[in-house]
């Protein structure tokens, strides 16, 4: 028997020649198309070969079997009593707990962590694959012939990188011994390989666009040993492509490149020099979209830069083309993944408040409490409050008062303790699960695409490492997850056919009508190859693995098959980036180089005619709706000022509920300060009132009730010792102050207590809210309100003397008598002052009637007009809607 080649040129008749050939040959044989097996490098090449068959019989007949190589090698019976090889994920694990073992490989890589081995390993099991498909063959018959090959591939280094590089070399080597047993893959591959050729019945043809390996070698010469091989292969000689490739690009030529043959321009090829990302991006699309309006149904994108792909994906989407993504995008980018990596960023931190709220953030967690926008907002109102380090307990208590927001994190905090434990990967899936089960998340996941995809990859790890005994801890878990989310690519079903994103390796032997290259320049083509340890190129070579030089030849061929096999081809890059000029690639640069010196003309630049529409400017007027279906239930102080500073800013505040969250701070503000003084002071009155205290113990009441609670800060948010000290120079003046207030008549009535008083006019009314920090009572039976305040004196007198501020006022409001008298205390001045109200009667009286003329005449359909000013206007957070400064 014998094994032939053919060479076919590449290009749009590749598959034509091939069917005429495959005719011909078992025509010869005596045989029928039946009576044959072709093995193509992939599934879309099968319907490639199959249409020209067609094409070329040009009526019924019977195909022959058309296969990849390892969807046929599914069909074959596996070895009788032989263990499955063993999954990617398990050799990746097994391996990763050995090498955590040892703590000179941290040393050497410089691994901080054990975590830090895991890309390691990754490495090392790609290159024992590669040392497998180079070498197992001459290892099985001949074990000391590789043993001299691994010395002399090691003897290219100079002598200071092999005693640099001697351990690693020496980790290499152990780690592939290691590997090669019975359960590796490429031993197993090669074993069905050699049973397959084994039985051969049928002439075998092998289409390829590249050499075969060692393994696919000795399987195809094994074959030949029973029955016909014949390979159908690119043939790249200087006769089969345009001379203007064979004289630039004479490095991926088989023989010389021809000389005295005239340069021609190149059919179908031209550039684009973009001015930007955003510019090559909307220039791909608008040619796509011309090519599909001139009626090309198989455009090909080649994504050689990802990030002007992803805007030129989103262009063509936003114009109803959706692009077949075959490169696919990382399984990381989904929802579903990023709500995975939350759950676990989560309980890594320990109950941080920043990590829950973006956990509950997650549209597959459904929570009632989460369902209900005014729940919700009260619950993140709550943990935005708490300090970030302040545990699961500081968490749960925020939200104790909150019924069905404590069941939720009560849910989450006994899902995040159990899942810290030290697991095997299959625990690990399971653990996983059952959060997604015990939160409520399954379903929605299951429902999403990708979370079905997320949900198989945790079951594809679960099957792959079922044999694997060791464990693992959470980090660990972790980084195995963000490592398999990054290598699994996300499938979306796509049933738009006329616009295909492919890699430049998968266009090999592919027919497209036209085809458009992103980012080719010079950082993006041809891609950078990326070198393994000490397998620099004379070592690589010596072993007989792939060499910087055969990639990007492999590469630059790829590159010609598709300039020469389709009928018009875009080269697209950015000719400016970031203020710089960016030269396109060297690829490019030898072709227009060549064809310059032959005096063959330039390549024509492609220049699509963006469509531009001319839009008519609208002049922006002061924004003043009316909305008196949305006037609120409820008011409180600072809501009137919200209407009174601006009248828009509470429109869209308070009616429409469009208050910003408030953000998660690491240190603690003056807000807090203000908040932990409150507390001191409301338990200390309270407890002088219950108990009695006599004056000359007030200091030490003081000093206790103040260490006790900021103690208790302290212990969660270390950071607030500052303003403990602050209040310890302070709170001995307070304490005589307030015995002084004492002295004069007035005794602590209540404090810190919510009040609520109904406000109507014709036709509606509006229920008035409030806290008030305390309220003291004389002799008489009469109120006084009092407002506790950090800030300075000066400023209060000024805010109570213009009467800037309408809090006192709207306290009094709420209290029914109206209280005689109101102030403001500043408790953190070195000499504490009370600032009274004056002629709080009158003052009250007018607020009550502007409040109620205020609110009616919303109720009636007044407009709300945006009239702040100054500074209001300077921090005011619904600046962005109102737009003032364009009007």
């Amino acid at each position: 028997m014998s094994l032939t080649d053919h060479y076919i040129p590449p290009g749009p008749g590749f598959w034509p020649q091939a069917a005429r050939l495959l005719i011909d040959r078992t025509s010869a044989a005596g045989n029928g198309l039946d009576a044959c097996l072709v093995l193509v490098p992939t599934f879309s090449h099968i319907a490639l070969l199959r249409d020209a068959l067609s094409d070329a019989i040009g009526g019924s007949f019977i195909p022959p079997q058309i296969r990849t190589l390892d969807a046929w090698l599914e069909l074959q019976p596996p070895a009788v009593a032989a263990e499955p090889p063993a999954a990617s994920t398990e050799r990746l694990m097994d391996l990763y707990a050995s090498l955590r073992q040892n703590g000179w490989l941290k040393k050497i890589f410089g691994a901080h962590r054990n975590t830090d081995l895991l890309p390691l390993a990754q490495t090392l099991i790609a290159i024992a694959d590669e040392l497998t498909a180079a070498l197992l063959t001459t290892a099985l018959a001949q074990p000391d012939a590789v043993n001299y090959r691994w010395r002399s591939a090691l003897a290219q280094l100079s002598p200071g990188a092999a005693a640099l590089l001697s351990q690693e070399a020496q980790l290499v080597w152990d780690i592939w011994q290691v590997e090669r047993d019975a359960r590796d893959p490429g031993l197993a591959r090669h074993a069905a390989l050699q049973r397959a050729a084994a039985s051969a019945a049928l002439p075998l043809f092998w289409c390829s666009p590249s050499e075969p390996d060692a393994l696919e070698s000795g399987f195809l010469q094994a074959w030949a040993l029973r029955y016909p091989v014949e390979r159908l292969l690119v043939e790249w000689s200087a006769s089969a492509l345009p001379v203007a490739f064979a004289r630039c690009w004479p490095e991926m030529l088989d023989g010389d490149p021809a000389t005295d043959q005239a340069v021609g321009l190149p059919r179908g090829v031209s550039l684009y020099e973009a001015s930007g990302m955003e510019n090559e991006a909307q220039a791909a699309a608008q040619i796509i979209v011309d090519w599909i309006a001139q009626g090309r149904e198989r455009i090909a994108v080649i994504p050689q830069d990802r990030v002007v792909a992803r805007r030129l994906r989103a262009l063509l989407e936003r114009a109803q083309i959706v692009v077949a993504d075959e490169t696919g995008w990382k399984l990381s980018t989904t929802r579903a993944a990023a709500a995975l990596n939350a759950w676990i960023e989560l309980v890594s931190s320990g109950g941080d408040v920043a990590r829950l709220l973006d956990f509950l953030k997650s549209p597959f967690l459904r929570h009632p409490a989460l369902a209900d926008p005014v729940q919700r907002s009260a619950m993140e109102a709550a943990l935005v409050g708490v300090a970030t380090d302040a545990g699961w307990a500081g968490l749960q208590r925020a939200v104790a008062e909150l019924p069905s927001a404590s069941e939720l994190l009560g849910a989450i905090v006994r899902e995040a303790q159990r899942y810290r434990n030290v697991r095997t990967v299959v625990d690990w899936v399971d653990a996983t699960q059952s959060v997604f089960d015990a939160l409520g998340c399954a379903p929605f996941i299951a429902d999403d695409k990708a979370g079905a995809q997320v949900n198989e990859m945790l079951a594809r790890l679960a099957r792959d490492c079922e044999r694997l005994t060791q464990r693992f801890s959470l980090p660990e878990w972790r980084a195995l997850v963000d490592l398999q989310m990054e290598q699994t690519d996300f499938s979306a079903p796509r049933d738009d056919p006329r616009v295909r994103m492919v890699q430049l390796n998968g266009s090999m032997l592919r027919e497209f009508d036209a085809a458009i290259v992103v980012g080719a320049d010079g950082e993006h083509l041809p891609s950078r190859p990326v070198e393994t340890l000490f397998f620099a190129n004379a070592v690589r070579r010596e072993l007989g693995l792939q060499t910087r030089e055969n990639r990007q030849r492999q590469q630059l061929r790829e590159f010609a098959a598709l300039l020469v096999g389709c009928p018009e081809v875009v080269l697209s890059w950015q000719a400016k980036r970031d203020g710089e000029d960016v030269a396109p690639s060297p690829w490019i640069q030898r072709l227009e180089l060549t064809l310059e010196i032959t005096g063959a003309g330039r390549l024509p630049r492609h220049q699509p005619m963006l469509v531009s529409e001319v839009l008519r400017p609208l002049p922006l007027h002061r924004p003043q709706p009316a909305a008196p279906s949305l006037l609120p239930a409820r008011l409180s102080a600072s809501g009137y000022n919200s209407l009174v500073t601006c009248p828009y800013q509470f429109f869209a505040s308070r009616m429409l509920a469009l208050s910003a969250a408030d953000e998660i701070v690491d240190l603690p503000e003056r807000r807090d300060y203000g908040d932990w003084l409150h507390q001191i002071l409301h338990r200390y009155h309270e407890t002088i009132r219950e108990q009695r205290t006599p004056p000359s113990q007030r200091h030490a009441l003081m000093a206790a009730i103040s260490d006790e609670i900021f103690d208790k800060v302290i212990a969660t948010h270390p950071a607030a010792l500052g303003f403990k000290s602050r209040w310890q120079v302070k709170r001995d003046a307070y304490v005589d102050w307030a015995n002084q207030h004492e002295d004069s008549g007035w005794q602590f009535a209540f404090g810190e207590e919510r009040q609520a008083k109904t406000l109507a006019w014709d036709g509606g009314e509006i229920q008035l809210v409030g806290k008030l920090d305390r309220a003291d009572c004389n002799a008489e039976g009469e109120l006084i309100v009092i407002d506790y305040k950090t800030t300075r004196k000066a400023s209060l007198k000024t805010r109570v003397k213009q009467h800037e501020d309408r809090q006192l006022p709207f306290y009094a409001l709420l209290l029914d008598p109206a209280p005689v008298r109101a102030m403001y205390v500043a408790i953190d001045d070195d000499k504490p002052e009370a600032i009274a109200a004056e002629a709080l009667t009158q003052w009250y009286e007018a607020l009550h009637t502007q409040l109620r003329g205020n609110l009616q005449a919303i109720a009636d359909g007044a407009v709300l007009p945006a009239t702040g000013v100054g500074k209001s206007c300077e921090w005011c957070s619904m600046r962005g809607l109102c737009r003032k400064g364009a009007w």
